[in-house]
């Protein structure tokens, strides 16, 4: 696999498919998946503790930056226009809330992790760790500062972050296993 080709395209090389069709049904996919791993959670205040961020961790990985960050932005306007994709339902009070830092976050970082997986990061375990590790930072810094204006940062911390940091930790090594491990197997192909 070459380092500029995203592990998505590598996958679906063999069939010939409009770039346009592919590309909306790939951002509604994963616009489908983040809504789904939203509903899987451990409820908490005041951010639930959900799946998203590991979808967003294999969309960033899968997708490449563009596509990547384009699905992301999709998933926020489905939630802005009351669609319920958020962990709680949906409307554009989401994106205000307290949770509102984490979903642009979430954006920010799904583009920062399709940059380097356009860069080859994916080849590696370690690359792959290094990208998580700043996806995740760029998550949390967005997150818990917003969080931090609306209830003070003794709070979002203490409710914000750190609560999250071992399942983070787990959703991280269970990414790095995983799209590592699938790019290995399709460039010996």
């Amino acid at each position: 696999m070459k380092n500029n080709t995203t592990l998505i395209n590598s996958i679906l090389s063999e069939y010939e498919i409009n770039i346009y069709l592919k590309n909306v049904a790939l951002i509604l996919f994963g616009t489908l998946l983040l809504a789904l791993s939203s509903k899987v959670q451990v409820p908490f205040w005041p951010v639930p503790m959900t799946m998203q961020t590991f979808i967003v961790f294999i969309i960033g990985m899968a997708y490449g930056w563009k596509l990547a960050f384009s699905t992301l932005v999709i998933y926020l306007l489905e939630g802005a226009l009351g669609l319920p994709v958020f962990a709680k339902g949906g409307g554009l009070l989401y994106l205000t809330g307290p949770t509102a830092g984490y979903l642009y976050g979430m954006t920010i970082a799904a583009g920062v992790i399709g940059f380097f997986s356009e860069l080859g990061y994916n080849n590696s375990y370690f690359k792959s760790l290094i990208s998580l590790l700043i996806g995740t930072f760029i998550i949390f810094l967005l997150g818990v500062g917003y969080l931090g204006s609306v209830i003070g940062y003794d709070k979002a911390l203490a409710g914000g972050l750190y609560p999250f940091i071992p399942s983070e930790f787990f959703k991280i090594g269970l990414a790095v296993i995983l799209i590592p491990s699938i790019t290995r197997y399709i460039s010996k192909e």
